[in-house]
């Protein structure tokens, strides 16, 4: 039963950023906004809620970590891990990072870890690492070793899996986003929606929403600009390319229209975390809090955020 209090939809959506917004990538890079400067701003641009992002960005201390935030007013809502699920070879180092990614998500009371499936394109240099395309069998060690995953984490953990379609890897179009969930068990894996990387793949998140409302565990808000990702199909863009391009885009230009993102999940009946992304790296480092605030205040108009930021 959801709480009487929680009973307006928009109660049930909770606004939070993550460090992707600050164009941060990878645990450690000069290119990237140093940590204690992200947790400063991201409080000061008005959020109350925060994932982590890449493993090793912020403190892994639990007690460092549950300090740094606790003192900005500021609560986890996930965990982020970059894993293998389709190749088996990569199974037990994939096991072995989620359950440290999630021990560290638990101890700061998190129940959500986003897990980002490997690109098969280099972030850096574009160059393709893997086929784009998955055969049968690796479709089926995907979706089994995700169930799999997924129970570990909750019952070791009490963290639920949310898979992250994206750009550049092999569950990245609506096709291959319904593939996924079709074949997964919805007790054991979520998906985490990411409204741009939806739509980079030429999906719809409007309708994902409405058809798999029960598997939407998680949502990153994102917008991609249209011309953008028509140079991606007309070049054959990497998606770390594209994001040099501009591809990322603050509300309300791009596509989705956050609108109808927030409208389709009033339809959820759920508590759901929509944390806001705009993928910068690498930018300058003066760049990301004036987008960041700008962001929150657009989302707080409509609707998402603007009341109930904290949880019992």
């Amino acid at each position: 039963m959801i709480d009487p209090a929680l009973r307006s939809p928009r109660e049930r959506l909770v606004l939070g950023s993550a460090p992707d917004s600050w164009g941060v990538w990878f645990p450690d890079d000069t290119l990237q906004t140093p940590w204690p400067r992200f947790l400063d701003e991201l409080a000061e641009a008005g959020y109350g809620w925060l994932e982590l992002g890449p493993y090793g960005y912020l403190p892994t201390d639990p007690a460092r970590l549950a300090d740094e935030v606790g003192r900005r007013s500021l609560r986890v809502s996930g965990g982020t891990v970059f894993g293998d699920l389709h190749n088996a070879h990569h199974r037990e180092d994939t096991f072995a990072t989620a359950r440290t990614v999630a021990a560290l998500t638990a101890a700061v009371g998190a129940h959500h870890l986003v897990f980002i499936p490997p690109m098969y394109r280099d972030q850096r240099t574009g160059a393709y690492t893997e086929s784009p395309t998955l055969d049968a069998d690796q479709w089926a060690h995907l979706t089994r070793t995700a169930d799999e995953l997924g129970r570990v984490l909750l019952d070791e953990y009490d963290v639920r899996l949310c898979l992250h379609s994206h750009a550049d890897t092999h569950v990245r179009t609506q096709e291959e986003i319904e593939r996924f969930l079709d074949g997964t068990d919805p007790d054991l894996v979520s998906l985490c929606l990411d409204t741009g990387h939806v739509a980079y793949g030429g999906g719809d998140a409007v309708d994902l929403v409405r058809r798999y409302r029960e598997r939407i565990g998680y949502v990153h808000i994102k917008q991609m600009d249209p011309d953008v990702l028509a140079q991606v199909e007309r070049e054959g863009l990497s998606f770390g390319e594209a994001v040099r391009r501009g591809v990322c885009v603050e509300p309300p230009a791009g596509v989705p229209a956050p609108a109808s993102v927030i409208d389709a999940l009033d339809e959820v009946d759920a508590r759901v975390f929509v944390i806001v992304e705009q993928d910068l790296y690498p930018c300058d480092f003066d760049v990301p809090a004036p987008i960041a605030e700008r962001t929150r205040r657009y989302l707080n108009g409509c609707g998402l955020g603007a009341r109930h930021q904290s949880l019992p």
